[in-house]
């Protein structure tokens, strides 16, 4: 069964295009019910599973990405740092236009591999990602491969590290421990963090550690830890606002500390921005990150919903509206967890940070499916399983990319949606948790 799953990770490396959804899915789905077999048959042994998951992440070590072009963007910011140049302060196109393409190696072919979308736009990768980018461009400042075997090999350690810290804190919690390769050997996991080189690995690290810390009341360096996986993707931002009750518990409400937790996350993110730091670094950045927000669409939910009746009442597309007032009504949801529910115990955290993502992701206007990762991490750690049945549907994306370009097949992003809502509505109001195994 383990010989039959490192074969179709192989396929899924090496023999397959994303236009292809059919086999995309078929591979998908055989890998995702084997894998969990595999936990299912073999879950007390956590070294052969250990060794199982390291050997089908190697077997991506050669291969270029196949459905996502994004690591183009990582290796071009990469090589610009390695020559001295901000990578903050121009676009790919901006910088082809004024003639010095020259200076990083490959350009044409990295900025017609990151299509014109990402080209076009500034960076929006924070530091701790941009310094690996630098490392894979000083290595292999003429070699796409190398590059890409270099950001693999750190991804592939962060998720080892994160595996570790993983069977760690359900130790702690005194949860079984084979919960850890639920994330460990998930096909989505192995598939986007590895296959396709995306941080979330690396920024789930640092978190994992982060609250591994907390717990063992070491703050201070906690608070680095977060600050940094900050500094990796800006997501764990979202969950600042938890800790309050957290602090207040075992800290009796020690506002100093609380502040100096935050003074440090914050100080930290700093830091790691300072070598970049500029007025037109803030500017650019913020613009970038604001697309996600008011442009960009893909795989959403309610959001799509809320599309569907503007264009019904006004006749044109309102995401310039609602991308300034969804997020609001995210920030007042974490608001209201952190107030409202007692954060005060280590598995309530845990399920309101869940719950914190969840919110924050269904009222998202872009959601990839790199994105689940991060939640999926979380739910680990609680009785929630939708975010596996999530982990699971939202591969149904990948449908929008066919041969002549991009039609994204909105009645499965509906199923996905429906199937992933619905069984957080029967878990939510069952008063038996699904067992697995």
């Amino acid at each position: 069964m383990m010989l039959s799953v490192v074969i179709m990770y192989a396929a899924f490396a090496y023999d397959l295009v994303r236009s292809d959804f059919v086999k995309l899915l078929s591979l998908y789905a055989a890998l995702f019910f084997l894998s969990f077999k595999v936990i299912q048959l073999q879950k007390l042994d956590w070294k052969l599973l250990l060794g199982f998951g390291i050997v089908c992440r190697l077997v991506f070590l050669f291969a270029i990405p196949n459905l996502s072009q994004d690591f183009y963007r990582f290796i071009w910011d990469g090589r610009m740092i390695a020559e001295g140049i901000n990578p903050y302060l121009s676009t790919p196109q901006e910088w082809m236009q004024s003639g010095n393409f020259e200076v990083v190696a490959q350009s044409r072919q990295l900025v017609e591999g990151m299509q014109s979308l990402n080209a076009s736009h500034y960076t929006n990768y924070p530091p701790v990602s941009q310094w690996v980018y630098a490392l894979a461009g000083v290595l292999y400042p003429k070699s796409i491969l190398g590059s890409v075997i270099v950001m693999r090999i750190i991804l592939i350690f962060a998720d080892v590290v994160t595996f570790l810290f993983l069977r760690k804190l359900l130790q702690q919690l005194k949860l079984p421990q084979h919960r850890a390769f639920w994330y460990f050997l998930n096909p989505l996991v192995i598939i986007e963090l590895t296959g396709n080189l995306h941080f979330e690995g690396l920024m789930v690290m640092c978190l994992l550690i982060s609250i591994y810390l907390l717990l063992k009341k070491k703050w201070i360096w906690a608070a680095v830890l977060f600050g940094l996986s900050v500094s990796v993707k800006l997501l764990p931002l979202v969950l600042l606002p938890l800790f309050f009750h957290y602090f207040r518990k075992q800290e009796r409400l020690n506002i100093y500390k609380l502040i100096a937790f935050y003074g440090i996350i914050f100080l930290t993110i700093l830091i790691t921005f300072l070598p970049f730091l500029s007025v037109e670094l803030i500017q650019n950045f913020g613009d970038s990150v604001a697309l996600w927000f008011n442009k960009f669409e893909f795989n959403a939910s309610i959001y799509y919903v809320i599309r569907w009746i503007g264009f019904q009442t006004v006749g044109w597309n309102i995401i310039g509206i609602a991308g300034k007032i969804l997020p609001i009504i995210v920030l007042f949801a974490v608001l209201a967890l952190s107030l409202f529910e007692k954060n005060n115990s280590e598995k309530t955290l845990f399920v309101n940070m869940l719950f914190a993502l969840s919110i924050y992701f269904l009222l998202s206007t872009t959601v990839h499916p790199w994105y689940v990762i991060t939640p999926l991490a979380i739910s680990i750690f609680t009785n929630y399983k939708y975010l596996l049945v999530w982990s699971f549907t939202v591969i149904f994306s990948y449908s929008a990319y066919c041969i002549n370009g991009f039609n994204e097949q909105l009645w499965l992003v509906g199923l996905e949606y429906v199937l992933v809502i619905g069984f957080l509505i029967y878990e939510f109001n069952s008063s038996e948790k699904i067992k697995l195994f």
